[in-house]
């Protein structure tokens, strides 16, 4: 199996975004010379027409599907319509003008969420579709979901060469930092950030602290990308993670300690935990030859870094802790 050439044309969609940015940037980093991009007010993924023009024109060859509607808990419970609908659309979309062109390899990127809320874990690929989905992020599974068959299905009738990797939860520069809205890491960390600057003594963490998730580095996800479009052409999905997994409250205290010292932690029962337990079984990638390399204290510095350093007039005064 030959890597993707670095002279390829190579088509991010979704390159603004978290993931996006952070695979432009490591193909960057790899030598690759014609990226191609387009921003929402440039191209509407969700219009076929309008996809299928772009495609015609710019011919990718290879696809880095990473487009999509997300959001943490809270987003996902009270926007159940736009997750499901934007995200079908774009997958569907993107796949079908991929195969239109004869685009040589894509990639699609889901998420963790598709498996079951009551798992075994770690969870194994072959999980899918085992047991009923977790109701606060249904929507946006079953649209991850269905992404995930579209690439199945054009590999059985069509022959295209489009593989899947489904993600476990992210974090890093580039994220959602929205208080309310954003994900586990970027939310906590802007609250413990606010309430530093503004002298509060208590943090509010959403749930009973109790549910363990496993936390993966954006430059790690990243890099697996582009080892997998190198390294891998199987018609089953990839799971990419750690591996290892951290209870909501020890990763709110680390957060603490690297942001506001000494700070309570209040947590709201009234809010909902979601799954119990979600942990990847990564012994398929790791088979195939990649492993992560950032450690979880490691990368949350550097992410708290990158968002102080944002807006420097915010965050006047403000100094990190390494503990």
């Amino acid at each position: 199996m030959a890597a993707i050439p670095r002279d390829g044309r190579v088509f991010v969609a979704g390159h603004a975004g978290l993931v996006g940015s952070a695979v432009v940037e490591r193909l960057q980093e790899d030598g690759f010379g014609t990226i191609l991009t387009a921003t929402r007010s440039e191209l509407d993924l969700r219009d076929q027409a309008a996809v299928n023009r772009w495609f015609a024109a710019e011919r990718p060859e290879y696809v880095f599907l990473v487009a999509g509607t997300v959001g943490g808990i809270m987003a996902n419970s009270t926007r159940p319509a736009e997750f499901l609908y934007d995200n079908m659309l774009i997958h569907g979309t993107v796949v079908e003008a991929s195969k239109q062109v004869d685009v040589r390899k894509l990639l699609y990127l889901g998420s963790s969420c598709i498996y079951p809320r009551h798992a075994q874990q770690p969870i194994t690929e072959d999980q899918l579709l085992t047991g009923p989905l977790e109701p606060t992020n249904e929507a946006y599974a079953l649209a991850k979901i269905t992404g995930i068959k579209l690439c199945e299905a054009y590999r059985a009738q069509y022959g295209c060469n489009f593989i899947s990797a489904m993600p476990t939860n992210l974090y890093g520069p580039g994220d959602n930092f929205d208080p309310v809205g954003g994900h586990l890491v970027p939310m906590l960390m802007r609250r413990f950030h606010e309430a530093k600057e503004a002298g509060e003594p208590k943090v509010e963490v959403w749930g009973t602290g109790s549910p363990r998730r496993e936390l993966l580095h954006v430059s790690d996800l990243a890099d697996a990308c582009l080892f997998l479009m190198d390294h891998y052409e199987g018609p089953g999905f990839v799971n990419v993670g750690t591996g290892e997994d951290i209870a909501i409250r020890d990763l709110a205290e680390m957060l603490r300690d690297i942001v506001h010292p000494g700070a309570e932690l209040v947590f709201d029962t009234t809010k909902p935990d979601g799954m119990p337990r979600k942990v990847l079984d990564v012994s398929k990638l790791h088979d195939i030859g990649w492993r992560h390399r950032t450690g979880l204290q490691e990368g949350l510095l550097e992410t708290y870094r990158w968002f102080v350093e944002q807006d420097p007039a915010s965050v006047r005064g403000l100094s990190i802790s390494a503990p």
